[in-house]
């Protein structure tokens, strides 16, 4: 059996959530390879080949491969797929893409947001906003996977000694044309990838409150800053800081919520941090069933005692 990771990158360096698919798939048995398909990406390859429990680095390289278009890709993976026992993708937006276009092609199930390798074909994945975890077992022949990465630890990017094989790229799909992107410029640290976090939530009240009160303690803890979707649909806070079932999976070394009351739906995308602090005034808010710390106070009053005190 051997296992292929689709890696994440920006065709110099590997995402974060490569490393955490390559954890996973070093649980399923056999050897780790890793696809790299990209456009003047041998940088991303080369990271690749370095890291621990890699055996093999596929790289396929074209201009139609350069933005990671779901189309091109798909083809790609699907031409060299009966190679592999477990294709895995990071269940990330660019994962979620691809995955069920290659199961679809490949005629098999997908299985998404798996937290756990129990054997080569069995595996758990949350379910009900991770209320309850289910056991499923696949007898595909080629099993596709989506990684929650917040399930597993992230391999060590270096001590690695991988081979890297070329292998030819596929024409483009003439029907999908890249256009452009506006990539966000943000001086924090990436959300899916903080160490801490500070959530703030509809009990701000506005935007310029949100702002005023949340981004102090985010500059004092060196944060990213995070939001509930109620904060969200307000307006209060663009749509990449929404955390929960419907935002980012997060899981921090720590965790501040202030003025969440923890819908399921938001502790679904936070209640794997490691350390959760909670700051809310009402006592019978859920987020303090699975705070580590709770506060039961005023957040404008208590965020900036805290940012003094800091």
């Amino acid at each position: 059996m051997t296992a292929l990771v689709i890696a994440e990158h920006d065709n110099a360096s590997i995402k974060g959530a490569t490393l955490n698919t390559v954890t996973a798939a070093s649980q399923c048995g056999g050897e780790v390879h890793v696809l790299v398909a990209g456009h003047n990406a041998g940088a991303a390859a080369a990271a690749a080949a370095q890291i621990a429990g890699v055996s093999k680095v596929i790289h396929a390289d074209a201009e139609g491969l350069a933005h990671g278009l779901a189309e091109n890709m798909t083809a790609q993976i699907v031409a060299i797929a009966g190679n592999y026992s477990h294709l895995l993708f990071p269940a990330t937006a660019s994962g979620k893409n691809m995955a069920p276009r290659v199961a679809a092609k490949l005629d098999v199930a997908q299985m998404s947001d798996v937290t756990k390798v129990i054997s080569a074909d069995t595996f758990e994945r949350p379910i009900y906003a991770g209320n309850a975890i289910a056991t499923v077992q696949s007898t595909d022949a080629t099993k596709v996977l989506t990684v929650r990465t917040t399930g597993f630890d992230p391999a060590a990017s270096t001590g690695g000694s991988a081979s890297v094989e070329t292998t030819a790229a596929l024409a483009a799909n003439a029907n999908v044309t890249y256009l452009g992107s506006e990539i966000v410029k943000n001086d924090r640290p990436e959300l899916t990838a903080a160490k801490i976090i500070v959530s703030g939530g509809r009990a701000l009240g506005s935007n310029e409150k949100f702002m005023e009160v949340m981004t102090p303690l985010a500059d004092k803890l060196g944060a990213a800053m995070g939001a509930s979707r109620a904060a969200v649909d307000a307006g209060y806070a663009p749509n990449d800081w929404q955390v929960g079932q419907t935002g980012k999976i997060v899981a921090p070394q720590l965790y501040v919520a202030c003025g969440i009351s923890g819908a399921i739906q938001h502790l679904a995308g936070m209640k794997d941090s490691k350390v959760i602090v909670a700051i809310n005034k009402d006592p019978e808010a859920p987020i303090f069933s699975v705070a580590d710390y709770g506060l039961e106070a005023d957040l404008f009053a208590a965020v900036p005692e805290l940012v003094n005190a800091l």
